[in-house]
């Protein structure tokens, strides 16, 4: 007979003995990670009640942060702002007059047009900044300070560029000031009493042209405009008709000019039938007449040479 297979009463069967045993496992993991964490916590210098109070104060730090740049997303602070301008522009600080200083040349209108075009007329919302920007925008203005005089005056003070010459380029003429900057046309039948500067770029050489003319004050009376040449040299025009071609290079052509006003002292070469005086060449002064292409004359600031002496007499 086949001997049949015995099973122990009360013992379980082999296979049911995992779970249990994993269940025990894991309970014991825990305790043994639990024992760890008390210990961890243990040597902080902190208690844990501290930590979790710490804890809770950087969550809600966080979500106030979270909470503020929410709200700057959404522009709500300054849509707050706005009403808030709004109400003190209501009760009677909003914009009624605009006051305008410095302006003896340019037209108000744009002044005040540029002053009134904002998007609230109340005093707190008014942008002095954007004023001022679109005010040195316009030619004649080369500052600018806006102000608020409460309860509802805007102050406006400019201070304008002064014109000094005139821009002929292309058959347009351009009012210009010593930085070159154009400041309004000129219409050619009420031209005014400025000299006249010709040329592609002149207008950006009128500083060096001022500096130029300074070297010879007792000329500017005389002087009735320039016209550069080649982007890299002046010739002179003044009011009794001639022109005087310059050197290139600024300390070049003052020494010329400086030059010419002793030789126009010297011999009155302005007024007297002479068409052209060309300097460009060190050393050398040519002239040209209305009757002959050109020649050279004697400069009258140098001094001639002495004569030898024939023996037995003195010199005198």
């Amino acid at each position: 007979m086949t001997e049949r297979a015995r099973i122990r009463r009360g013992a379980q069967p082999r296979y049911q003995r995992g779970p249990a045993v994993a269940r025990r496992g894991a309970q014991a993991a825990n305790a043994r990670a639990k024992k760890v964490t008390g210990r961890a916590l243990a040597t902080l210098p902190m208690q844990a009640d501290t930590l979790r109070q710490f804890g809770r104060r950087l969550f809600a730090v966080v979500m106030a942060l979270l909470l503020i740049i929410g709200l700057l997303v959404l522009r709500v602070p300054q849509m707050i702002g706005t009403q808030i301008g709004e109400l003190v522009g209501l009760a009677g600080f909003s914009v009624k007059r605009v006051e305008i200083q410095g302006i003896h040349h340019m037209d108000r209108l744009p002044v005040y047009s540029v002053a009134l075009d904002q998007k609230s007329t109340a005093m707190p919302l008014v942008d002095l900044g954007e004023i001022r920007n679109k005010l040195l925008a316009f030619g004649w203005v080369q500052d600018a300070r806006v102000s608020r005089r409460l309860p509802d005056t805007l102050l406006v003070d400019i201070v304008e560029r002064q014109p000094a010459a005139i821009w002929q380029y292309q058959g347009k003429l351009n009012l210009i000031d010593k930085d070159g900057v154009i400041l309004q046309p000129v219409d050619p039948q009420a031209m005014p009493e400025l000299p006249i500067v010709v040329g592609p770029d002149a207008n950006t050489q009128a500083t060096a042209l001022t500096q130029l003319l300074d070297a010879a004050p007792r000329l500017k009376p005389m002087f009735a405009g320039a016209t550069w040449i080649g982007d890299r040299r002046w010739d002179v025009r003044f009011n009794s008709g001639e022109t005087l071609a310059l050197p290139e290079g600024e300390e070049a052509a003052k020494a010329a000019y400086a030059k010419f006003d002793r030789m126009d002292q010297a011999a009155s070469l302005l007024g007297k039938s002479f068409v052209h005086f060309d300097m460009r060449i060190p050393g050398k002064f040519v002239v040209r007449v209305t009757a002959e292409p050109g020649h050279e004359i004697a400069d009258p600031t140098d001094k001639p040479a002495t004569p030898p002496t024939p023996a037995g007499q003195d010199a005198v």
